[in-house]
């Protein structure tokens, strides 16, 4: 079984709906790492030094790769990326190996098969 990882930098008030949206199109689970910070083609604004931009957070996925597209759209729509600049981003990569996932391979594969 082949894997992606997805990996989608949210608002951090929209990561809950993100991952439930995520799991709705088949992820059977996600790492959250708060307090991401990034910047996109303009910088962030400051007032007296202080950021006025809002926390993010990094969400991986590690999906089977016949269903990482599917659920790299709906974790776009459901968080917005393509509303306004500095909703979000998410994007996949590949990945050439991955341990400590059998427990999900038979709930996994039944999937799978369904979508091939």
């Amino acid at each position: 079984m082949h894997f992606k990882l997805i990996i989608a930098l949210v608002e951090d008030h929209k990561t809950e709906i993100v991952m439930s949206a995520a799991r709705t199109a088949g992820a059977t689970g996600a790492t959250v790492i708060n307090q991401a910070r990034g910047e996109g083609v303009q910088q962030a604004k400051t007032f007296f030094g202080l950021n006025l931009e809002t926390q993010r957070d990094m969400v991986l996925f590690l999906v089977e790769e016949h269903l990482s597209r599917h659920i790299l759209e709906t974790i776009a729509d459901i968080g917005e990326f393509d509303a306004k600049p500095g909703t979000g981003i998410a994007f996949q990569i590949d990945v050439e190996d991955a341990v400590g996932v059998s427990h999900q391979i038979d709930e996994l594969a039944e999937a799978v098969e369904e979508k091939i």
